[in-house]
């Protein structure tokens, strides 16, 4: 499939010494949902400013992962720290107060049908009782980043499934969270619109270089996010020259609740295991 991806070392997304800093680490988490194992010893580290791609057959456990990373579900066993703190063991309260760095993209949207394009993306921003005014620029500016601007004061029953989509992004992004968490931003959408969701998660990837975990299950969706940048200068999403590769950008891929591999593109594309070589197929 990706035999003609060259690896290239691309400027480091963070020069400063935090940049090795592990934002998400799970160490040996399992999880079982009437005495069926979901996950079983899943470990894994994500360093701050890399994307991890999360792969796998539908029915692998991608979803219950996100859900532990944010801490809405706890592991029967074994430890997940996010930010250095270990949320297996977190008080609720302070869970809430965790989750204020986090910006989450649910695959249906999740919008509230009730409110606005305004009132859903700064919704947030009300809860913390930001001023109405300072609010309202930001939403502009996070409507703006996914060329929505125009549709502020609409009701999400008056927006297509793709600009719901981008909507909830805007909203996840609005705090200028430390984590984004994406449960599979492009399901159920068709093709282009695919593409258009995958070139915003590459923009935020590369204009903030936020931590990110992304669920997809197409596998044209994870490699784009690998082999493409943004060009701020244009305002496009670029092909890395020479068949390049983003090195922020890693997989980690699940098979009946386990890790099947994690890692770079490059090892990824150059597997000798029979099951990924298959499923890559």
């Amino acid at each position: 499939m990706a035999a003609d991806i060259a690896p290239v070392n691309l400027p480091q997304t963070r020069p400063d010494s935090d940049s090795a800093e592990a934002i998400v680490v799970f160490k040996d988490v399992s999880i079982t949902f009437d005495i069926k194992p979901v996950l079983q010893n899943i470990s894994f580290i994500v360093q701050r400013g890399e994307t991890r791609i999360i792969l796998g057959p539908a029915g692998g456990g991608k979803s219950v992962l996100m859900k532990l990373a944010n801490g809405l579900i706890r592991p029967d066993t074994g430890t997940i720290r996010i930010f250095g703190e270990d949320i297996t063991k977190m008080q609720e309260t302070d869970l809430f107060k965790l989750r204020e760095r986090i910006g989450m993209v649910f695959q249906e949207s999740a919008l509230f049908d009730s409110l606005s394009v305004e009132d859903n993306v700064a919704y947030r921003l009300h809860e913390e009782h930001v001023p109405e005014e300072e609010a309202h620029n930001r939403v502009i500016e996070a409507l703006r980043f996914v060329e929505l601007e125009q549709t502020i004061a609409k009701f999400p029953s008056e927006l297509s499934g793709g600009m719901r989509r981008r909507v909830s992004i805007a909203r996840a992004i609005i705090a200028k969270p430390d984590l984004i968490l994406y449960d599979s931003p492009t399901g159920g959408l068709d093709p282009i619109t695919s593409t258009t969701i995958v070139e915003l998660v590459i923009k935020q990837r590369d204009v903030t270089h936020t931590t990110s975990l992304v669920i997809t299950h197409r596998l044209q969706d994870a490699f784009l996010m690998a082999r493409n940048r943004f060009n701020e200068q244009t305002g496009k999403i670029e092909p890395i020259p020479n068949g390049g590769i983003d090195d922020s950008t890693k997989f980690l891929v699940l098979n009946e609740g386990r890790v099947v591999f994690d890692g770079t593109t490059h090892e990824l594309v150059h597997t000798s295991d029979p099951w990924l070589k298959e499923y890559l197929s």
